[in-house]
């Protein structure tokens, strides 16, 4: 009876998550409706490629169409385009290999050794990138076409008709790509940005409760510290991010249209990412201060007291960057002018205090002077990123207004 329960739990709860990866695919554009435009789109070009090959051509192999138009539907136009490029010069590499090797060694044994070896040595080639597997794999069925067919001018006919499926497959792909909702990949630069600021706000938000209150303990200051330095994969899989939507408008035309709607532009964004990934590493070293700050005396708790009041407003400023969005980016930028005031207002108050108490900022046995410099690096990253955001969100309105 309890294993029976457990099953309906879990087959209920299977259904539930496929019921909510529905609702997001429906809801707003995200990766599952990304996933569903590229099924979608990939079954298109596949089937016009499979009519063309099968019913029109009459073609001897006409799964090479379909398979050539499936394999080179990318997530962006570019990289359809390059990859077809590369895919193609892998299978007319293989089918060559194929033809010289075939007319000179004849169908047998050896010369599909001969071919193979050939056809491998060349895939290893870096300017095919990802497709170099590809010429072993045309190079394969080329040796198998070749030998069931009679006579050099039709063996010679048939490799030839691989090349054109293989062509025709690609160019259906790419053209699927360009006419049906071609993939824009603006998001991602956003999305980019919104994970590293809900890491910072994060780790800020979990740090000036405990200054508020008192000095942290060893335990508390090492796992901060610990969980900033933890960061380096999530700036990677940024910037990831981030070149995947700059790649994503080269040969796209619905480039034309977002710039007529005032996008702000990657160059922004870009400008963003990198403020975002420095004041990870400030937060970093002030982690690794404040694991110290143990060693500050009796100074150190009002001075940890202003100096949470600061990260609180710091983690107001970086709140704003977890919710970017283009088409209020007007409204967030001045926003963050305004917050960006009130952490500059608190970092004068954590300078004063230093100054009234009379702290050191020059003994490296204290910890106030990497805190204090850590600070004024971090509302000049605040006061960089709201300026990017104001120019840029102005430009895309100025473009709009103008276009």
């Amino acid at each position: 009876m309890t294993d029976g329960s457990a099953s309906e739990r879990t087959g209920a709860g299977r259904l539930t998550a496929v019921a909510q990866w529905w609702q997001r695919a429906y809801s707003y554009a995200g990766d599952e409706r990304a996933t569903l435009l590229v099924v979608g789109k990939s079954t298109l070009a596949a089937t016009l490629a499979w009519v063309i090959a099968y019913d029109v051509l009459d073609a001897a192999s006409p799964a090479f169409a379909p398979f050539s138009a499936v394999l080179i539907m990318q997530v962006t136009v570019y990289r359809s385009v390059v990859q077809s490029l590369r895919y193609v010069g892998a299978v007319v590499a293989g089918v060559l290999v194929q033809a010289a090797l075939g007319y000179l060694a004849g169908p047998d044994l050896l010369t599909f050794v001969l071919v193979a070896l050939v056809a491998l040595a060349i895939g290893r080639w870096t300017v095919l990138g990802v497709q170099g597997p590809q010429v072993a794999t045309a190079a394969f069925f080329a040796f198998s076409t070749y030998t069931a067919s009679s006579g050099d001018s039709q063996r010679f006919f048939r490799l030839g008709e691989i090349v054109v499926l293989v062509l025709i497959g690609c160019a259906i792909g790419i053209a699927v790509n360009v006419l049906v909702a071609p993939p824009l990949r603006y998001r991602s630069a956003e999305y980019s940005i919104r994970n590293l600021a809900r890491t910072l706000h994060d780790l800020l938000t979990d740090i000036y409760p405990v200054l508020a209150d008192q000095v942290p303990d060893q335990e508390t200051a090492a796992d901060w510290r610990d969980r900033a330095a933890r960061t380096g994969e999530m700036i990677k899989q940024a910037q990831s991010g981030l070149r995947t939507a700059k790649e994503s408008t080269l040969l796209n035309p619905r480039r034309l249209w977002r710039r007529y709607r005032g996008h702000p532009g990657f160059q922004g964004y870009e400008a963003v990412l990198g403020a975002l990934e420095r004041m990870l590493y400030q937060v970093a070293a002030l982690t690794r201060g404040l694991d110290r700050s143990r060693e500050g005396g009796e100074a150190l708790p009002p001075f940890l007291q202003r100096y949470g009041a600061f990260l609180e407003a710091g983690g107001a400023v970086t709140e704003v960057l977890t919710t970017l969005d283009e088409t209020t980016l007007l409204q967030q930028a001045k926003r963050l002018d305004r917050l960006t005031d009130e952490a500059e207002a608190r970092r004068d108050e954590v300078i004063e205090v230093t100054d009234r108490l009379s702290l050191s900022l020059s003994d490296p046995t204290v910890p106030y002077g990497v805190l204090v410099t850590e600070a004024t690096r971090l509302t000049e990253e605040f006061r960089y990123t709201c300026q990017v955001l104001l120019d840029a969100a102005k430009e895309g309105s100025w473009t709009k207004r103008h276009a």
